[in-house]
């Protein structure tokens, strides 16, 4: 079974800055790799540089951009090009027929009527293979073009080869940051036809060697008479040498086909951890495409010395480290679905990842909240302590786990001075127990993210024996009670003084709440659920309360935003009420009713969702994909399980998508999961049986699934009339208590 072959790149490319269906780009990479390459089609564009639509190609652009709001870095364009020399963007432009553009993960091939010229290219983990094939050899010739910010090209015709840097980038990174490149030819290089260019202006200099502002180059090809040209491209973030080695050590003499052999073989075993069983063409395809997608991030950024030695730049220090590093991600996306996933797919990369993450906390003395690729500071929260917790709560291994702890411990407790890392108005959180709406911006996201935070270090601190760390922080976790409004139904502002935020308006956004309002942003206390419940009024008044945001007019007011933002255009384009899967806050919501004792519900509103929202195709997302996080809701729910609580090691109960899915484990085990009496239009089940034995909780650990399991879910026509309640139900904090308080 080709997996590869469902593996839609262009998946949610269909994105403008008003309006996501993924805010994605048609990645060719190794899976977790290093350098990506994707199409440009509109540089102007900013972070939305590619779209299907545009049917231009500026050039094959080598990117690290993890999202179009968090742009790029160390970037750079190649462009195969004939004729007359054209350097600036628009004018080196080439249209191109849809059908002659072919995008995969492993591979990537274009052909331009303008320059009579194709482009092909297979990559590796921090290089690539190219091959140029010229129809017409007038005036051959590659262009790499940098982007803002210093850089260096050095054409070597003797060579025949191209090297130079760029320092281009959009956020925070240390002031020797660099992304170096060599480029091999198997062609002369024509001196005389070959140069570099300078600055916004792309003006030749008559030099073939340069340093500056923007600095780009352009080489001239001794075409051979079949007029095919072999190339061949590493990079590196240490050095020039560095960047050379890479290129030598991943591609050495392997030709283009031989390297695809290997980038194909590497995507289907990643693809085929989890192999599904189905009638249904599209389902595969958006499966495994979203499958790709939490394989692309966060981004490998170490690399490997001759002597084999595990190195990496960081960039917060400048200085080169041993160990691991991973980066472009946001923790506040990616823990509450995609590392989840990893801990049952991947353990082993998910070890060296936090491994990574507490050699950032070494680095810089902090804990990474959003990397791209040094702290970015964006979104509310320290949801590494989730990512970090639900990992040791699982078993994973392969990090300093005193080390990791002491950096989650640190800013749950120590402020930051540079208001960039750590958690904002950390020391008014310990005074008031929430944070003051009239003193800090998305007061109720933040507040609620360090509560779900404390309870996740706390975890941590109970099964390393630190009982009062552990009493402390549990303390802290229930504080989300004081934000709750019983007379309105939700979490509210509250000012410095105990003060309720007035005027209040269920539907209006922003303010204290991030990106969404109070039928969003009420619902973010995963570790307390029966808790939240009896603020609410009890299970019957909280299955109202979700029932109404389900069904409801997606109606919002722009609020303090004071204009329409994408997310409020993304929920409102679709009928699923004030459930915008299209943000992260809400991708819990439809698991709720499971986590209360009624599964039907989540049966109902989890396969609706995958059914109407999601498709493999340039407009298949309901929102910014987000570096793997929404693309692994999809996975969680085709499999029939849901990671509710990360920091707890089990999950939530929801309906399978297939007739069968088998996980390949990676102790060598396998997790079946079946659907008996399984027809497409059958969301609900009645039964489940657990290694042939019934099972009647809505919940189910991560310990018997990664020793290998077989779950079979009886599917029917009609929800199950029973009532769930009591230990059947999913973990929460109010339980834990009130059992620990039995005589």
């Amino acid at each position: 079974m080709n997996l590869l072959s469902y593996v839609n790149p262009l998946q949610g490319t269909d994105s403008v800055f008003t309006y996501s269906n993924g805010n994605t780009l048609p990645l060719i990479a190794r899976p977790w790799g290093m350098a990506s390459w994707s199409p440009q089609s509109d540089e102007a564009g900013a972070g939305w540089f590619f779209h299907p639509s545009h049917r231009r190609f500026q050039g094959l652009r080598l990117t690290h951009q993890p999202s179009p709001w968090i742009r790029d870095y160390g970037h750079l364009i190649v462009m195969p090009q004939s004729g007359p020399l054209y350097l600036k963007p628009d004018a080196r432009a080439a249209f191109y027929r849809s059908q002659e553009m072919i995008v995969r993960p492993d591979y990537f091939r274009i052909r331009l009527p303008r320059y009579q010229a194709s482009m092909e290219l297979v990559p590796g983990m921090r290089s690539a293979r190219l091959r140029f094939t010229f129809e017409d050899g007038q005036d051959a010739r590659i262009v790499l073009s940098p982007f803002e910010g210093n850089s260096s090209i050095r054409i070597e015709a003797d060579g025949r080869r191209i090297t130079g840097y760029t320092r281009a980038h959009h956020g925070e990174a240390h002031p020797d940051f660099a992304m170096y490149f060599a480029m091999d030819f198997d062609c002369g290089i024509v001196p005389d036809k070959s140069g570099t260019f300078a600055g916004d202006d792309y003006a030749p200099t008559g030099l073939t060697e340069g340093a500056g502002e923007r600095i780009g180059g352009y080489v001239g090809l001794d075409l051979p008479a079949s007029g095919i040209v072999n190339a061949r491209i590493g990079t590196s973030f240490i050095s020039l040498e560095q960047a050379v080695w890479n290129m030598e050590s991943e591609i050495g003499g392997f030709s283009l086909e031989q390297l695809r052999e290997q980038t194909s073989a590497e995507w289907e075993r990643r693809l085929g951890t989890i192999r599904v069983e189905g009638d249904d063409t599209e389902a595969l395809r958006t499966f495994y495409t979203c499958l790709y997608r939490t394989c692309l991030f966060p981004r490998t950024w170490h690399e490997y010395k001759p002597t084999g030695e595990q190195v990496h730049f960081s960039p917060y220090d400048g200085t080169v480290h041993a160990g691991p590093m991973y980066t472009d991600i946001g923790f506040w996306d990616i823990y509450r679905t995609s590392l989840p996933l990893y801990s049952l797919l991947f353990p082993s990369l998910l070890g060296e990842m936090i491994e990574a993450w507490t050699n950032v906390y070494k680095e810089s003395g902090w804990m990474p909240k959003w990397m791209s690729p040094a702290e970015r500071s964006a979104m509310p929260g320290t949801l590494i302590d989730a990512a970090i917790a639900d990992a040791y709560v699982k078993g994973i291994s392969g990090f300093d786990v005193q080390a990791a702890y002491e950096g989650l411990r640190k800013h749950a407790l120590t402020a930051a001075a540079d208001g960039v890392h750590g958690r904002t108005g950390l020391k008014d959180y310990l005074h008031f127990g929430y944070l003051p709406a009239n003193l800090y911006h998305e007061s109720v996201n933040n507040a609620l993210d360090y509560h779900y935070g404390d309870f996740c270090i706390a975890q941590m601190a109970k099964g390393l024996g630190r009982e009062e760390d552990y009493r402390v922080f549990m303390d802290r976790a229930a504080n989300y009670k004081r934000l709750f409004d019983t007379n309105t139904g939700f979490m509210r502002g509250v000012d410095d003084q105990g003060k309720w935020q007035e005027p209040f308006d269920p539907l209006q956004w922003g303010d204290p709440y991030c990106e969404g309002g109070a039928w969003q942003c009420s619902w973010a206390v995963p570790h307390d659920i029966a808790g939240l419940t009896e603020l609410i009024g009890g299970s019957e008044a909280m299955i109202r309360k979700l029932d109404e945001l389900m069904t409801m007019a997606p109606a919002f007011r722009v609020g303090s935003y004071r204009a329409e933002i994408h997310e409020m255009s993304e929920m409102a384009a679709v009928d699923f009420g004030q459930f915008a899967i299209s943000n992260q806050p809400s991708f819990h919501i439809p698991y709720m009713y499971a986590a209360i004792g009624k599964p039907a519900s989540t049966q109902y509103w989890v396969r609706k969702t995958m059914k109407e929202l999601f498709g493999s195709g340039p407009d298949g997302l309901p929102g910014d994909e987000d570096n793997g996080s929404l693309g692994a809701w999809y996975i969680w729910g085709a499999i029939g399980l849901y990671p509710f609580t990360p920091g707890v090691p089990s999950y939530v109960l929801g309906s399978p998508l297939f007739r069968k899915a088998t996980i390949q484990l990676e102790n060598g085990r396998t997790l079946d999961i079946g659907a008996e009496s399984y027809r497409a239009d059958r969301v609900y089940w009645d039964k489940l049986l657990v290694n042939g034995k019934p099972w009647e909780a809505l919940s189910i650990s991560h310990e018997l699934l990664a020793s290998g399991a077989d779950l079979r879910f009886h599917m029917a026509d009609a929800p199950a009339e029973r009532v769930v309640s009591g230990d059947a139900l999913p973990y929460s904090m109010k339980n834990e208590a009130a059992s620990h308080n039995e005589p």
